[in-house]
């Protein structure tokens, strides 16, 4: 099912608060035009971590980026926590590993 404004009556909100649970919601925003796994899976984290404006069970859906690890925009309220979200990918990737690690 393709989403957007169209089908949303023009409000994107839609998307998050017509789900009628955490997978609903994954595929919900993964039908949106440039979501991928990773990129629904990071949004669903923000809704829910930064937002509370995710169902229950979204952490399920979200996979690793419901964590505590600074490792996503999910994890980003103010400049010190971009800073935090910075160097844990740096060091990921130091260590030869992937965000998702």
């Amino acid at each position: 099912r393709g989403l957007g404004l169209e089908h949303d009556h023009g409000d994107a909100a839609d998307v998050w608060e017509g789900a009628t649970d955490a997978q609903d919601l994954s595929l919900r925003v993964n039908a949106l035009p440039g979501f991928g796994a990773e990129k629904t899976m990071i949004f669903i984290a923000l809704l829910g971590k930064r937002f509370g404006r995710a169902p229950d069970g979204w952490e399920a859906v979200a996979g690793p980026f419901a964590d505590d690890q600074p490792r996503s925009v999910a994890d980003i309220g103010s400049e010190a926590d971009l800073l935090d979200v910075r160097a844990w990918k740096k060091a990921k990737k130091a260590a030869g590993q992937q965000k998702t690690d």
